[in-house]
């Protein structure tokens, strides 16, 4: 996704530089807001890329979890050093509905690309109302508190106790979609307060909000950040 002015820490892109501050910050990362410290995504949720996104979570086409995993690889800041892959989680029932967590899937294909061990952090404690229908704030509130870090961690074939485990970790954050950033700032809130040094976000596509935001089709089920 490309735009003139963009906030240098999360990459949202505006229609000028108001919004920003003189480190070019908007004002949920002045703010703290974010949780997560920088965000990269292949490409606008639109065109094609929608059609590929749509037809792996919806269709349940799982073998595209493997192309979309390469397509964030380009995105992919190869200047962070970075210890662990976290999913973003499903809550289970959505999970059990679905059949796999799609963010899951690209996690575990970009482990598999980048030899980063893949860290199963996080757990969704809660199901939430459909973020699409709710205002900015509204999304923020609605995903308070709905994510833990896990009581024992998983990852490269080892289970062991939490405590201590993410202290001073630069871990990765990933999903499929962005949309406002509400999700994965929660997320990334929740490994901070389990002592993350740095969280960074990685999905395969971005709603670009300056086009109105994202078209979703009748009776969609879409989840957004």
């Amino acid at each position: 996704m490309e735009a003139e002015y963009f906030c240098s820490s999360c990459r949202t892109p505006f229609l000028n530089g108001f919004p920003l501050d003189s480190e070019g910050r908007c004002a949920l990362c002045r703010s703290g807001l974010r949780g997560f410290d920088a965000a990269y995504c292949f490409g606008s949720y639109d065109g094609v890329l929608r059609q590929l996104i749509h037809l792996f979570k919806y269709g349940r086409i799982r073998t595209l979890a493997g192309p979309l995993a390469d397509l964030a690889l380009q995105a992919f800041p190869r200047d962070e050093r970075l210890d662990a892959i976290v999913p973003v989680p499903l809550y289970w029932r959505r999970r059990w509905q679905r059949g796999f967590n799609q963010s899951a899937l690209v996690a575990r294909n970009l482990s598999r690309r980048s030899g980063i061990p893949l860290l199963n952090a996080l757990v969704r404690t809660r199901s939430t109302a459909v973020q699409a229908s709710l205002s900015n704030t509204g999304r923020r509130q609605n995903v308070t508190g709905a994510f833990r870090v896990r009581r024992a961690l998983s990852g490269a074939g080892q289970r062991f106790s939490r405590s201590g485990d993410l202290r001073g970790r630069r871990l990765l954050l990933v999903d499929d979609v962005m949309t406002t950033g509400s999700t994965a700032a929660a997320c990334a809130l929740a490994l901070k307060r389990a002592g993350a040094a740095r969280v960074v976000l990685l999905t395969v596509a971005r709603v670009d909000r300056r086009l109105g935001g994202a078209r979703p089709r009748p009776n969609s089920k879409r989840e957004t950040l």
